[in-house]
């Protein structure tokens, strides 16, 4: 039975110096090199989520690779276009093995030079004799890249947070030669593009014509004509005084403006008359305000540090109001070719991943620059849909240009009919971790029903009358090979359609829209259950398809994470496919795994309560899966046989899925129910995290100590019931912030009512444990 509530005046009792995580990173976690950056994937990486650059070089060029994260080369895909681009058309070719027909209408248009991301050029800084590199660095908390020299000079290179300007300050006795280079558009070709690259080919293959440069007393800029009528201009203004030689740059497109050059050169010049410490003042306030959102301590050092970089790299990479998160966000590649994978959207895991943090982490701001762009490009998806499936409803593309136009790539996967689903989760999520009842009727509700209305019109009825997909894929298991299209329903299209029906009642239940809640209730019991091997109970790829080898995408785990059908809670039976799904992994071993996977492990086994598991996984994607810069490079740099994969091309979803998983670790609540420190390593012995969200928009912060939660602060948004998984069965508690009669505690949860901003504490007996602190 648990033992009686306390009350107790807390305002006696100490804040626990664990709850005061919350702020910007310390110096110690920077990014810092005594040697120089000679590759554009090591760089410092500066943003506002519309700009981007990279800093790297000696001096002897500094560079300043430039972004902008709505510069695409947007031509349609011409084998699109065609009479036979249909889903009737290539369900006929699987069935009758038509192989090389899938490839060449579905697949090798990927191979197009076009449509793609672009890059927007490099500014080279030739700083003269005396600038003899030392060392360089940059500030997580304020966003700031440095480089340092032997003589004492100095320069400093930003992107202010909120405006679409970059600056550069140069300090000391430093002749400062600025150049502005183009992206090579022109010229010869040397690596064409086509099918079957990483990269397609070199940026030449888009056929631009050359850039018109242009250059006045201390400024430079071009104009780059693009496809079509598209063009795109970046300008670099300076002033040089006795003290230091600043400037600014900009990037414009004619997309805001019919004359992109006037209209960046404009801004670099009015920056120049502005007062740079009010300019400096504004851009330092959005990083304080970002740090402040959330915070974690954990004791281990290296995931403590990358914590921290894969959150500023959010920051930098994720806005309300920008374009979402790319491959490469607002990073890239700078060497002359088309962007790994074109530097694309990829549904089946890319932009999903990308995303994960921001809902625990307290950083929906940043999750909703996705959310609007899937909402205002459902035009497209809907197009797309009637074009190519000949349904209603709502599909998307999983592999889009700038626009959610179907980009190609392997047809398996870039034409599943379930990947709007997995993009309706987040606007569920969103709802959840908010509590926005606007957005929920506005935005989640429209959405979700729509992909139901899709998922229902493209599924059939059959294997004994359960309600089934006529190709079913599995990403990405067995390529773009025929065998990719499995003979039933995949565990992977499976638990999207049995989520999505099911949150989708969900939500018309709470809009009280109960006769669609009954009739999508209904249609998700029309589907079949998730196929589970009868020995131990683990998910199978598809019925009587076990996954066999190693394997980089858990996609058949999907049910599991991020879905939670399947959850720790569930019972015995949940559990044992839960734990038989890390054995799979162990089993299969590492070698075809990427970074990401890793840091997705993690999440899987912070859901089965298996801290060791976790931190061992993160700390494997943190040593041996990223560059110096932390940029995840999907390939094992550490050549100790982590994974066969050796290559380094640089992609972001791996860097956000790491601190989900660690958040993981420290606080879940899928489902309603907060779970802190659900995942932790048996030597943490000192955790704490300040504001952390949880579903049903309450802010948390928590510290754990002495083998225990010694301390719990709950604000509660928007209202409502908040439960907790009841750390404390048999231990004295003094509350703060409710009346004790309105608490239901039983040795499992804890229940109480809250309402709008209110704050409620919960603390242990301060002596509770302290004398076995070591047995946990």
């Amino acid at each position: 039975m648990p033992s009686t509530l306390l009350a107790a005046a807390l305002a006696f009792w100490p804040t626990p110096p664990g709850l005061n995580c919350q702020g910007p990173p310390s110096p110690e976690y920077d990014l810092e090199f005594d040697t120089p950056v000679t590759v554009w994937d090591e760089a410092l990486p500066l943003g506002n989520g519309l700009f981007g650059a990279l800093v790297w070089g000696d001096g002897h060029p500094l560079r300043i690779s430039l972004d902008r994260t709505d510069l695409w080369d947007l031509r349609p895909v011409p084998q699109f276009q065609t009479e036979e681009y249909s889903y009737a058309t290539m369900l006929d070719w699987v069935r009758t093995g038509r192989l090389q027909d899938l490839h060449r209408l579905f697949d090798d248009p990927y191979g197009n030079a076009g449509p793609t991301k672009i890059p927007a050029g490099r500014i080279e800084l030739h700083l003269g004799e005396q600038a003899a590199f030392e060392r360089t660095s940059l500030s997580l908390a304020e966003g700031i890249a440095e480089v340092k020299f032997r003589n004492g000079s100095s320069a400093r290179v930003w992107i202010h947070a909120t405006r679409p300007l970059g600056k550069i300050v140069i300090q000391g006795a430093l002749d400062v030669q600025p150049a502005l280079l183009a992206p090579k558009f022109g010229g010869p070709v040397h690596d064409p593009a086509a099918p079957g690259k990483i990269s397609p080919g070199d940026l030449a293959s888009l056929g631009y014509p050359p850039p018109e440069e242009h250059s006045g007393e201390n400024w430079t800029g071009y104009l780059q004509q693009g496809w079509n009528d598209f063009r795109f201009a970046v300008a670099l203004t300076w002033r040089k005084s006795e003290k230091d030689w600043m400037a600014f740059w900009s990037i414009a497109t004619s997309k805001e403006s019919s004359k992109p050059l006037e209209t960046a050169l404009n801004r670099c010049r009015a920056a120049l008359k502005e007062d740079d410490e009010v300019l400096v003042s504004d851009h330092r306030g959005w990083w304080q305000d970002y740090w402040s959102r959330s915070g974690i301590r954990v004791p281990d050092p290296v995931l403590q540090r990358q914590w921290y970089l894969e959150t500023y790299k959010f920051g930098a990479a994720a806005r309300q109001d920008t374009p979402p998160i790319t491959l490469q966000g607002p990073w890239t590649a700078d060497n002359g070719k088309i962007p790994p994978w074109k530097g694309d959207y990829h549904h089946d895991l890319n932009t999903e991943l990308s995303y994960w943090p921001c809902y625990s982490g307290n950083r929906l701001e940043g999750g909703l620059g996705f959310l609007n762009w899937l909402w205002e490009t459902r035009g497209a998806a809907r197009r797309w849909t009637q074009r190519f499936f000949d349904r209603p409803g709502l599909a998307v593309p999983m592999t889009t240009d700038l626009n959610g136009e179907q980009i190609g790539g392997w047809h398996q996967y870039t034409h599943s009919a379930t990947t709007s689903a997995w993009l309706a989760h987040h606007f569920y999520l969103h709802w959840r971790y908010s509590g926005d009842r606007e957005f929920l009727q506005e935005r989640a509700w429209p959405y979700l029903r729509e992909v139901a209305v899709f998922l229902e019109a493209i599924s059939v009825s059959k294997e004994g009358d359960f309600r089934s997909l006529e190709l079913s894929s599995s990403p990405e298991i067995h390529d773009n090979r025929l065998e990719a299209w499995f003979p039933s329903i995949t565990n992977y299209d499976l638990a999207l359609m049995r989520w999505l029906f099911g949150a989708t009642a969900e939500l018309a239940e709470e809009l009280g829209e109960n006769k669609q809640a009954k009739h999508w209730r209904k249609v998700q019991a029309e589907l079949p259950e998730l196929a589970l091997d009868s020995e131990d109970g683990r998910l199978l790829v598809a019925k009587g398809h076990p996954l066999e080898i190693s394997h980089r995408h858990f996609s058949h785990l999907m049910a599991i994470h991020p879905l939670g059908l399947i959850q720790w809670e569930g019972g015995e039976a949940a559990r044992r496919t839960m734990l038989a799904a890390l054995e799979e992994m162990e089993r299969l071993g590492t070698g075809l795994w990427t970074g990401y996977s890793f840091a997705w492990q993690a999440c899987f086994a912070a859901r089965a309560r298996d801290g060791e598991r976790a931190a061992k996984a993160l700390t494997l994607f943190a040593t041996a899966f990223c560059l110096r810069n932390s940029f995840h490079c999907n390939g094992d740099q550490s050549s100790k046989g982590y994974s066969r994969f050796r290559y380094r091309p640089f992609t972001l979803e791996g860097n956000f899925a790491f601190a989900a998983a660690l958040q993981e670790m420290l606080l879940q609540s899928h489902g309603g129910l907060i779970r802190l420190f659900p995942a932790l390593p048996s030597d943490w012995e000192d955790v704490s995290f300040d504001r952390l969200r949880a579903e049903g928009a309450f802010l948390i912060s928590a510290r754990f100590a002495a083998g225990t939660v010694r301390r719990v602060e709950i604000v509660s948004e928007k209202g409502g019931e908040c439960r907790i998984q009841n750390p404390w069965p048999n231990a004295e508690l003094s509350v703060q912030g409710m009346r004790l009669k309105d608490m239901k505690r039983t040795e499992e949860e804890l229940r109480f009512p809250t309402s709008p901003g209110q704050e409620v504490v919960l603390e242990l007996d301060p002596s509770f444990g302290q004398e076995d602190s070591g047995d946990r």
